[in-house]
C-alpha cells in the first residue's frame, strides 16, 4: 500500500467552532485523493511527524502529520465508515 498521511485542518475546527458546524476536520491523504473524517482507524504501524524546519510537510500547509502506508478506515460522526 502507498504511503497515507493524515493531518487535522485547524481552519475546519475554527469554522465548526464560529458556524456551529459539525464538518469534518480529518484529511487522509492518499496519493492525490483526499477523504475527510471525523475520525480514523489505522490498522498497523504508523508515525507522528513535526516539521523540523519552517517548511510545511504536506501541499496544504500541514506541519504534524501521522504517516502510514497500513490500511487506514475513515470515520464519520454518525458512525458511517467510508470507503476509502
Amino acid at each position: 500500500m502507498a504511503k497515507t498521511y493524515i493531518h487535522v485542518n485547524q481552519l475546519k475546527i475554527r469554522s465548526n467552532l464560529k458556524h456551529g458546524t459539525d464538518d469534518p476536520v480529518i484529511t487522509v491523504k492518499q496519493g492525490k485523493k483526499n477523504t475527510y473524517c471525523h475520525s480514523v482507524e489505522i490498522d498497523g504501524p504508523s508515525t507522528v511527524i513535526y516539521s523540523e524546519t519552517d517548511k510545511p510537510i504536506l501541499s496544504c500547509g500541514a506541519r504534524v502529520v501521522i504517516s502510514t502506508e497500513s490500511e487506514v478506515t475513515p470515520i464519520l460522526r454518525n458512525l458511517e465508515t467510508l470507503a476509502s
